[in-house]
């Protein structure tokens, strides 16, 4: 028990240096207009200081990782808290791998966001250990998941990467269709970060007030001869139901903002004992995501993107296009090897079989088949610049829905992964 309140310390003590490592990048990058040095001494130095920080960090994010490991008995990958926490360790040493040969630091402007965003999501899943059910108690389990994991990373500083490119090169000012689309699709994406951000946060506030709605629903399955079969069982919201679960009635309710009861029901499509709870973050989510994106935007009185772009000043565009492509070239064959090849090895010994269609598995493919596609439409047809820089960011969505959205709405062999 030491060791995993020892490992739960290390988690918040690296997760507050990346912090802070963050906040030396922004120095490093933004800084140098208000510098009297020379803005690339300026950037050097500070860039200097932010990657000694977010190195420190990482150490402190692998003695979570192998205090949890020892404390646990097992490799902490199992659930969603373990699995996104081992993502984010994997993300810093793929930045650090691109950092050391491009030197360029910039990059930890936008990977260190990626990494702490990842680390508080984690933190919204339970962070008890659970015991491994028998299909990962494997050898194979360590090779396919944390080779995944690093192929991931680096992809994500693929994103990073490309979307900085993206910031650097779109005219903000064209008054063309093309400026406008792209203007549009850089704010959607912002708008879907800070979204994330703002379900983090939702989640944070409601839980540390200690709110809880509890619900009873009775659910109606038919079975092979045609008679009806309803269970009653109970659900728990811990954020005030804009959606009830279909079919259900209030059995206690903390009050908030004079809301006593729920506002809507879940539509009865959506009967899942789950499906109602979920609904429910999605809107709370979107809800307190765009307030979040609203009051930002009025601060800076302009779009997020064009208010980013002026960081980009005196950054080689060419430089962006090759660290994002270098990065999913580097990522791509470890990806092959752990989501695919060793997750089919490992399938075979959990399962008996090598595919199944399960919708992990399919998913996964799914995103070997986009990176292949970028790969070749890079290599073999020129596709560079703006249009690969597009294909990194929504290949990482991509990748983002496969962990997440697999894991948490589609059910399937993997979904022990997604403790809710």
């Amino acid at each position: 028990m030491r060791l995993l309140d020892f490992s739960s310390d290390a988690f918040i003590v690296s997760f507050f240096l990346y912090c802070a490592a963050f906040l030396l990048y922004a120095v490093a990058v933004m800084g140098k207009k208000w510098s009297n040095r020379d803005p690339l001494d300026h950037m050097n130095r500070w860039g200097k200081r932010a990657f000694i920080a977010s190195t420190v960090a990482l150490a402190a994010h692998i003695v979570f990782f192998v205090t949890r490991w020892a404390g646990a008995g097992h490799i902490p990958v199992s659930n969603m808290y373990e699995f996104m926490s081992f993502l984010s360790m994997m993300i810093m040493v793929a930045f650090i791998v691109v950092y050391a040969i491009y030197r360029k630091s910039l990059l930890g402007l936008f990977a260190l966001p990626l990494t702490i965003i990842i680390m508080a999501y984690a933190a919204v899943f339970p962070q008890e250990v659970q015991p491994l059910i028998p299909a990962l108690q494997s050898i194979w389990l360590k090779i396919h998941v944390t080779l995944a994991a690093l192929g991931e990373a680096f992809f994500a500083v693929g994103f990073a990467a490309g979307f900085m490119y993206l910031l650097r090169t779109v005219d903000f000012s064209g008054k063309d269709k093309s400026s406008r689309r792209q203007r549009g699709w850089v704010e959607f994406t912002l708008v879907t970060i800070v979204v994330v951000i703002g379900f983090i946060g939702t989640v944070f506030a409601f839980r540390t007030a200690g709110y809880e709605a509890v619900f009873v629903q009775k659910t109606v399955s038919i079975d092979t001869e045609v008679q009806e079969n309803s269970t009653i069982e109970k659900v728990i919201y811990r954020m005030p139901p804009i959606f009830a679960p279909y079919n259900s009635e209030v059995e206690s309710m903390t009050p908030f903002l004079g809301m006593k009861k729920p506002l809507l029901e879940t539509p009865s499509w959506m009967n899942g004992v789950n499906a109602g709870r979920k609904l429910n973050t999605v809107v709370w989510s979107l809800i307190v995501g765009l307030i979040l994106y609203g009051i930002v935007r009025l601060l800076v009185r302009r779009p997020l993107g064009q208010a980013l772009q002026p960081m980009m000043d005196g950054i080689d565009a060419d430089d962006l296009d090759e660290i994002s492509y270098r990065a999913i070239a580097i990522g791509f064959p470890i990806f092959t090897l752990g989501a695919l090849i060793f997750a089919m090895i490992w399938a075979q010994i959990a399962w008996s079989r090598f595919w199944g269609w399960d919708p992990k598995e399919v998913w996964a493919l799914i995103t070997w088949l986009y990176y292949s596609v970028y790969l070749h439409l890079r290599l073999s047809r020129g596709w560079q610049g703006q249009k690969s820089a597009w294909l990194a960011v929504l290949g990482f969505l991509v990748v983002m829905f496969t962990l997440v959205g697999v894991n948490l709405i589609i059910a399937g062999l993997h979904s022990y992964a997604g403790a809710d």
